[in-house]
């Protein structure tokens, strides 16, 4: 399985517009964050998870030929609105893009991209979707990927986390991960996980809850992700363990068997 981060930030992106503190100002590409998103795949099986209004730039830059299916968090803006850009896929693919999420992200998708929901594109080059409802803590398979969902609290409303196998474990825009899924998530061998800032947020997890998750799950790596301008990498990263690094817009990691190999 390969893993890529395709976008490391929040909601605003980083440099955040008209900001001119030090980590926008930074010339360390890490502080450089899109908005979140993660491309996986395997040797039959091309899967985004989440597809953020900086998917164009993002699927630019790692040469992206190819998307199977997508799975989406939640329906917040900086996690879904890029689906129109699949349009390219589907065109040249010739048939729907599975969408996958839960009954509320599923909703909302086909409200907002309502133009993409016939049976037939209306027009040759629009998007063309077909929609699954995923239910938490349920096993699926999506192409050659097993794939098992989890539900997080974000703030007032609630987010899936998607587990693959022992592999992988992708936990974005939570506030807490609760026991049950620190215990299920066991000997997984790579997390990435919710780590805004320093200071607390009623939404996410702060530098210091990521830690303590991490240490209790125990993954060989744990990669932080979904990181603001208040957090500057190289600084973070330095008051943090070894098995636990922050992500970067561009990291790659190759996970099979017996390693985990940065590739990029």
């Amino acid at each position: 399985m390969r893993v890529t981060f395709l976008g490391t930030g929040t909601s605003h992106g980083i440099p955040v517009i008209g900001c001119e503190c030090a980590v926008c100002c930074s010339p360390d590409p890490r502080n450089r964050r899109l908005r979140p998103a993660v491309w996986v795949e395997t040797a039959g099986t091309s899967l985004l998870i989440d597809v953020p209004p900086d998917f164009r730039q993002q699927a630019l830059r790692e040469r992206i030929a190819k998307v199977d299916a997508v799975l989406l968090t939640h329906s917040h803006a900086d996690h879904f609105l890029g689906l129109d850009d699949l349009r390219v896929f589907t065109c040249k693919q010739g048939q729907k893009m599975p969408i996958y999420g839960s009954a509320q992200t599923v909703a909302d998708v086909q409200r907002v991209f309502f133009y993409a929901m016939h049976e037939r594109p209306t027009y040759p080059t629009l998007p063309n979707f077909g929609v699954n409802v995923l239910e938490p803590d349920q096993a699926y398979v999506i192409g050659d990927l097993p794939v098992r969902t989890v539900e997080l609290p974000h703030g007032r409303s609630r987010v899936l986390g998607f587990v693959f196998g022992r592999a992988f474990a992708y936990l974005t825009d939570c506030h807490a991960v609760p026991p049950p899924i620190i215990e299920s998530l066991q000997g997984v061998r790579v997390l990435a996980l919710d780590a805004l800032r320093v200071r607390s947020h009623p939404a996410h997890l702060t530098l210091a809850q990521a830690r303590e998750i991490a240490e209790q799950v125990g993954a060989e790596l744990t990669f932080f992700t979904h990181m603001n301008h208040e957090t500057d990498h190289a600084t973070a990263e330095a008051a943090m363990p070894a098995q636990i690094r922050l992500a970067y817009d561009g990291l790659q990691l190759e996970i099979n068997e017996t390693t985990v190999t940065k590739l990029a």
